[in-house]
């Protein structure tokens, strides 16, 4: 147990075109084995945005907390994670910048997968991805009836999102535990295989797609529970 004597909190924080609904699948699992769970509802318009509505959450749970992150979540996690509450990080096909680094940055330094063709328009300085796309690219192993319900409540993002750095990478005075998803086809596999490298994290690949947290939910649990262990009893 920890210095605290009080089991870790799981914070769960969503990627870009979603909500924190994306995490349904995983919650029940965690709470099945007694975890406190916690989703950010992150309004995608900023890093800076969505790392205060993260901390918001930070800030009302007592003892320690294990930091997940899907997707652009992982780079809402390195910057928001530098609180001492956070006692460990999961990202999930999640970026993960240095310091003075974007997520574009990281983006760019990939061939574009697939999923990027499907992102359009949506009003003055936002974007959505395409229904086709999450069909084909994003949430290519669930039924396409569950991909076009994630189309169609998806939300919107900022395109400075893209551009914003970070200021302090968490990771790197963390422990760290990465999912890879081998078949993702919105972000780049490379780069999740080089950044759980980099982060020195305990990694697990899975044949899935980018919404492994939907479409193997059991295995993405495992992994947190893992980081909750190693937080509750060293």
């Amino acid at each position: 147990m920890t210095t605290t004597d009080k089991p870790a909190t799981v914070v769960l924080v969503h990627g870009a075109w979603a909500d924190a609904s994306s995490w349904r699948a995983v919650i029940p699992l965690l709470q099945r084995d007694g975890v406190e769970v916690i989703a950010v509802q992150n309004p995608t318009t900023s890093l800076a945005e969505d790392v205060a509505a993260t901390r918001r959450t930070l800030d009302s749970i007592e003892g320690p907390v294990v930091l997940v992150g899907h997707s652009w979540g992982g780079t809402v996690i390195t910057e928001a994670g530098n609180d001492p509450k956070v006692k460990a990080l999961v990202y999930v096909a999640a970026f993960a910048p240095d310091a003075g680094q974007s997520t574009g940055d990281q983006v760019g330094a990939h061939p574009a997968p697939p999923g990027l063709g499907g992102v359009v328009p949506f009003g003055d300085g936002y974007l959505k991805m395409s229904t086709e796309s999450w069909i084909a690219n994003v949430a290519q192993d669930l039924p396409e009836a569950d991909a076009r319900v994630l189309s169609v409540v998806q939300t919107p993002l900022s395109l400075v999102t893209f551009n914003d750095k970070i200021g302090t990478a968490v990771w790197s005075s963390r422990p760290c535990w990465y999912v890879v998803s081998a078949n993702d086809r919105a972000v780049s596999v490379d780069l999740q295989r080089e950044l759980a490298t980099r982060l020195k994290a305990t990694t697990v690949e899975l044949a899935a797609s980018h919404m492994s947290l939907l479409s193997q939910p059991q295995a993405v649990a495992y992994v947190i529970l893992d980081a909750v262990h190693h937080v509750d009893h060293g």
